[in-house]
C-alpha cells in the first residue's frame, strides 16, 4: 500500500510542475483556459458544439477534447465551425493529465481567446489532475438523478461553476432542475450554477455570455 501512495503521490507531483509551467505559459500569452468535466453522456459535447455556433465569429475558440478511443468528438468541433481542434485519445487512462494538454497544445493553430480542455467523462479522477486551467467547470445532466453531487462531492467541490444541462427533460423526467442546484450547492456552496438545453436553447445565452466575459474582463 505504501508504494501505491508513493507512486500516486510522485504521478501528481510530476503533473502539478507541468501543469504550473502550462500556466504561466497561458497566462503570459492572455489565454484564458477552461477544463470542462462530466459524467459520461452529459451531453458537454453538444454544449460545446451550440457554443461554437453561437460565439466563435466574435471569440477565438480553441478546444483539445479528450477520449479514450476515436476523434469522433473533435470532428462534431470542426463541423460545428472550431477551427482549432485538437484531439487526445488517452490510451485508456480515465483522465486527462497536463503533459498530454502541453504537447496537444502545440498543435493548435493561431492566437486564441479562449482555450477549452473537454476532459474524459468521468465524475472521479480528472478532478484530482490540475490542467493549468484558470476554471474549471462541471457539466451534470438531470438525467444523472439528484444524488449525484452527494455520491461525487470531490467533483462537485473541485469545480467553480455547474452547468445543469439537458433541462428540457425535466417535466419527463420529473426531477426539478432547482432541486437539482440545491444538492449541489449543498456540496458546494459556493458553484456558479447555469441550466442549459442545447436541444432548445434555454440557458445558452448566460452560459456563451460568461465565456465572452472572460475576453472583456
Amino acid at each position: 500500500m505504501s508504494k501505491i501512495v508513493r507512486l500516486e503521490k510522485k504521478i501528481l507531483e510530476k503533473n502539478d510542475e507541468v501543469a504550473a509551467r502550462l500556466r504561466k505559459k497561458f497566462n503570459g500569452l492572455g489565454l484564458k483556459v477552461i477544463n470542462i468535466m462530466s459524467s459520461p453522456g452529459a451531453g458537454k459535447t453538444t454544449l460545446l458544439e451550440e457554443t461554437i455556433k453561437r460565439i466563435s465569429n466574435r471569440v477565438s475558440l480553441g478546444i483539445i477534447v479528450g477520449d479514450l478511443a476515436t476523434d469522433l468528438d473533435a470532428a462534431r468541433m470542426e463541423r460545428a465551425g472550431c477551427a482549432a481542434v485538437v484531439q487526445i485519445n488517452s490510451g485508456g487512462r480515465c483522465h486527462l493529465e497536463a503533459a498530454m494538454v502541453e504537447k496537444a497544445y502545440e498543435e493548435v493553430k493561431g492566437k486564441l481567446d479562449i482555450l477549452i480542455i473537454e476532459n474524459i467523462g468521468n465524475l472521479v479522477c480528472p478532478a484530482g489532475f490540475d490542467l493549468g486551467e484558470d476554471e474549471r467547470v462541471m457539466v451534470a445532466a438531470l438525467t444523472e438523478g439528484l444524488d449525484k453531487p452527494k455520491k461525487y462531492p470531490g467533483m462537485y467541490r473541485q469545480c467553480g461553476h455547474l452547468v445543469i444541462n439537458k433541462i428540457d427533460l425535466a417535466q419527463v423526467l420529473n426531477i426539478d432542475p432547482e432541486q437539482f442546484e440545491h444538492e449541489a450547492l449543498t456540496v458546494n456552496p459556493k458553484l456558479r450554477v447555469f441550466k442549459t438545453s442545447a436541444a432548445n436553447g434555454n440557458g445558452l445565452g448566460e452560459w456563451c455570455g460568461w465565456l465572452e466575459s472572460m475576453v472583456k474582463g
